[in-house]
């Protein structure tokens, strides 16, 4: 990329020097964002298992980015099925896959 060295710059610093620095801080901010990816979905790994066979209702609203309301009307409607355990929620991994997969 040619750079037009006839055109002021009003801050000092050298354009080729400015366009690398650029580049870096543009660079990290991507690398913190593909970072934060993964740890979004690393919140749903239980080691040893490839997913978590379990989910809590909070975790199947972040999981599609919905409201508690929203997870009710599912329920009424049958595209989820609540197995309660003691004085908990839980919802499948497969049925939750399901609705991914329809979706």
């Amino acid at each position: 990329m040619e750079i037009n060295s006839s055109v002021p710059i009003l801050f000092p610093v050298e354009p080729e020097k400015f366009w690398q620095q650029l580049r870096l801080i543009i660079r990290e901010e991507v690398d913190k964002a593909e970072k934060n990816k993964k740890t979004v979905a690393g919140d749903f790994e239980t080691p040893g298992l490839t997913q978590k066979p379990l989910y809590k209702i909070g975790e199947v609203c972040k999981l599609f980015d919905i409201s508690r309301a929203t997870i009710y009307e599912w329920i009424k409607h049958g595209k989820l099925r609540p197995f309660k355990i003691r004085s908990r929620v839980y919802f499948l991994w497969n049925d939750i896959h399901n609705l991914i997969i329809r979706a």
